[in-house]
């Protein structure tokens, strides 16, 4: 396949002093849907650990306000990687993100191996299931802006290279992946939001065997899902490549903003930053952000 305008542009880029202009191209452009799967699926990884899991499905957000939950999370996300870290809505997104943090009990680890997840899951979301594998631009462009946000939210020891980054995802993963009850329902409740988003009630069960041949096998592990098997993983691959493949056939002339051109259940007529954040916590007295 030929190379598109945007990744040749991208080609002329240096990884680190253009790199948030880089992401910006990659998602918008080059893999916007795969780029919120593979975002997706890094949240699904977190949830294989223990102490991440318990505090997630201690909140009650995944019980009492799943779609809001997921829509907030994508926003947070999104805002940030739109604006910047500096100034503007940006800023008061990651602001109000470490203030929501700050409310929980998460240790440095549990941080640090959540930002990774954000940074290698979707680089192996995008490299098994999109239309083409990131060049070396931009997976060190992805590290260097997810250092930058770490380092904003106040996470210490982020590694200072993309390859000892990986190390401590590997690593973390193999002395923190565990089943717990609670993986599972707060899995499960993700889960749900994805056929719902997606597919007719009536076909969850035919189509959650596929769902989980996305799935690595040691997160399968972790949540007690039973492995696919090799044939389903392979209809999956070929089916989302194609999918990939297919909406780049023709070039993109704008790029897909989610702030802008994405629906949001829980918001369809439209959001303020000051709607994000759980409500409990965002209409506390002791809130920042809380306007009475």
């Amino acid at each position: 396949m030929a190379k598109s305008k945007i990744l040749k542009k991208i080609e002329t880029m240096h990884p680190k002093i253009d790199a948030w202009e880089i992401i910006r191209l990659t998602a918008y452009y080059e893999f916007p849907w795969d780029v919120i799967r593979g975002t997706e699926y890094a949240l699904y990884k977190t949830y294989a650990v223990p102490s991440i899991s318990k505090i997630l499905n201690s909140t009650k957000e995944f019980v009492n306000n799943p779609q809001k939950r997921y829509d907030d999370t994508d926003l947070f996300i999104s805002e940030i990687l739109e604006h910047g870290l500096h100034e503007g809505r940006g800023k008061q997104a990651l602001e109000r993100m470490n203030w929501i943090h700050s409310n929980y009990k998460i240790s440095n680890d549990d941080y640090l191996y959540v930002l990774s997840t954000f940074l290698f899951d979707v680089y192996y979301w995008i490299n098994n299931f999109g239309h083409r594998k990131l060049t070396s631009i931009e997976e060190l462009a992805g590290f260097y802006v997810w250092k930058e946000i770490g380092e904003q939210m106040h996470i210490q020891h982020i590694p200072d290279s993309i390859h000892a980054f990986l190390l401590f995802h590997d690593e973390y993963e193999r002395k923190h992946f565990r089943y717990a009850e609670s993986n599972v329902k707060v899995a499960a409740a993700t889960e749900k939001i994805f056929l719902n988003m997606h597919f007719p009630k009536q076909l969850h069960d035919t189509i959650r065997p596929f769902l989980y041949a996305a799935m690595e096998p040691h997160l399968l592990k972790a949540l007690h899902y039973e492995e696919p098997g090799l044939i389903k993983r392979k209809i999956v691959q070929s089916a989302l490549k194609a999918r990939s493949s297919a909406e780049h056939i023709l070039p993109r002339n704008k790029p897909f903003i989610r702030t802008r051109d994405n629906k949001y259940k829980t918001y369809p007529n439209g959001y303020t930053l000051d709607d994000l954040g759980p409500d409990k916590l965002m209409k506390s007295s002791r809130c920042p952000f809380h306007k009475s």
